[in-house]
């Protein structure tokens, strides 16, 4: 017998577990959200899922759960039979013309499982990806599911990886210059970093007794946008990760050197664009019972953060006075 979590009956209708509604905010686990004005990596709902590090609460890339919602593991056959006698006032609630009888009838599918081993696996998902809710109220508000095995749409250690990755996030840097302020042609604009911090930030996500993902960014170059073209500006990208402070007699190696003016620029300035670019490398462990890999370690390639940061730099001309 499928079965649906309240919310997914109401807005899909079908057979149903119970759960009441919770006005507070207090019942039932829940992940966090972590945003950065129009970037939101996740907000898990109805989830387990733990999430701590030092890449909480900076700048999100963007990056994307590949599907929005799953399967977490969650009360033994004993637990949930329990949660449902303890809201038969609920049920009743939502059930206007339901009879004892029809109460008894939707406790059985619990009881059938009782002294059986294995665990009533429900659905969370990420709020936070706006197909999230959609995607959860397509999955049935529990499954019975043996020991050692996982259902269809189960959440997978990869998956639990691409949750880690969604919520790192690192520091959006300040783009400092040498000379501050205006530039002039052919003259050298050194660029560095500052409120970079620490070079690595990692996110780990938790489902306690199942399983952990680790992932780690070190910031690991930075790549410098002079805003215009070739024949207009050499820029010079031997930077190391937060570029080179000015030292008077030094040669620059981190900056640009722009060859003309801004004058003939929209807002008379060049926007120069840095970015920083932070490898991702993985780890994840099995920690309890189940068909997932024991011990992952390995680069995401295809999935560095990225942070673009951006400066107005107007460009002058040396004026010279020539004398008859």
């Amino acid at each position: 017998m499928k079965t649906r979590a309240l919310l997914v009956s109401l807005l899909a209708g079908g057979l149903l577990t119970v759960a009441a509604a919770d006005p507070a905010g207090t019942g039932g686990p829940h992940g966090q959200v972590y945003r950065n004005g129009r970037s939101v990596g996740v907000k898990l709902e109805n989830s387990n899922i733990t999430l701590s590090g030092s890449g909480l609460g900076k700048k999100n890339d963007g990056y994307r759960v590949q599907r929005p919602c799953w399967y977490e593991p969650g009360k033994s056959a004993e637990d949930m039979l329990q949660s449902q006698e303890d809201l038969r006032a609920w049920w009743f609630h939502t059930h206007p013309g339901g009879t004892e009888e029809d109460f008894q009838k939707f406790l059985q599918q619990y009881k059938d499982k009782v002294g059986q081993p294995g665990k009533w696996w429900t659905p969370a998902y990420n709020s936070a990806d706006p197909k999230g809710m959609s995607c959860w109220t397509g999955l049935d508000g529990a499954v019975w599911v043996p020991p050692g095995a996982t259902p269809p749409a189960g959440i997978t250690v990869e998956e639990l990886l691409q949750i880690a990755r969604a919520a790192l996030t690192v520091p959006q840097p300040t783009i400092k210059l040498s000379p501050d302020g205006k530039s002039y042609v052919n003259l050298d604009t050194w660029l560095w970093l500052e409120g970079m911090g620490a070079p690595a930030r990692s996110v780990t996500a938790t489902l306690p007794g199942v399983m952990s993902a680790t992932v780690t960014a070190k910031l690991d170059s930075i790549k410098i946008d002079p805003g215009t073209t070739k024949e207009r500006a050499v820029v010079l990208e031997d930077c190391g990760t937060e570029g080179h402070p000015y030292v008077k007699g030094g040669k620059m190696t981190c900056g640009v050197t722009y060859q003309h003016a801004s004058i003939d620029q929209p807002r008379k300035v060049y926007v120069l664009t840095v970015t920083t670019v932070w490898p991702v490398t993985a780890a994840t462990n099995n920690t309890g019972a189940g068909p997932v890999t024991p011990f992952i370690y390995a680069p995401l390639n295809n999935a560095p953060v990225q942070v673009t940061v951006t400066r107005d730099v107007p460009v002058g001309e040396v004026q010279s006075t020539v004398r008859g």
